[in-house]
């Protein structure tokens, strides 16, 4: 079992910055790939960044530029810059482990005021 817990989200204006951190525990050792997905009220829930244990990372294209995902030991971050009100979201943690199993955070709250 990978425990997630996600921290860092808040309330920032239109332009602010956020950083988001997600701290995983237990079976870390069989993690590959971490994410950050994020859902909004009405929407289905994306995927935004995602980085390999290669340190590969792809992001969706609305944030290309503006966030940026980094993995250090047993957490991973995401760099939020530029932010939008369209950024407004829950933000949740996810692992993939190499056995095909997948976990998830409880969720972090993010607002982006215009």
């Amino acid at each position: 079992q990978v425990q997630l817990v996600e921290s860092g989200g808040g309330l920032v204006q239109a332009g602010g910055s956020l950083r988001l951190f997600c701290a995983a525990s237990g079976s870390i050792f069989s993690i590959n790939a971490m994410a950050w997905y994020r859902q909004a009220p009405g929407k289905w829930r994306e995927m935004v960044a995602v980085i390999t244990t290669d340190e590969i990372t792809h992001y969706t294209d609305s944030v290309k530029g503006r966030f940026t995902i980094s993995r250090a030991k047993n957490t991973v971050h995401l760099q939020m810059n530029s932010l939008k009100p369209e950024d407004t979201a829950d933000y949740y943690c996810n692992a993939n482990t190499n056995d095909g199993r997948t976990f998830w955070g409880q969720g972090t709250q993010v607002t982006v005021s215009s």
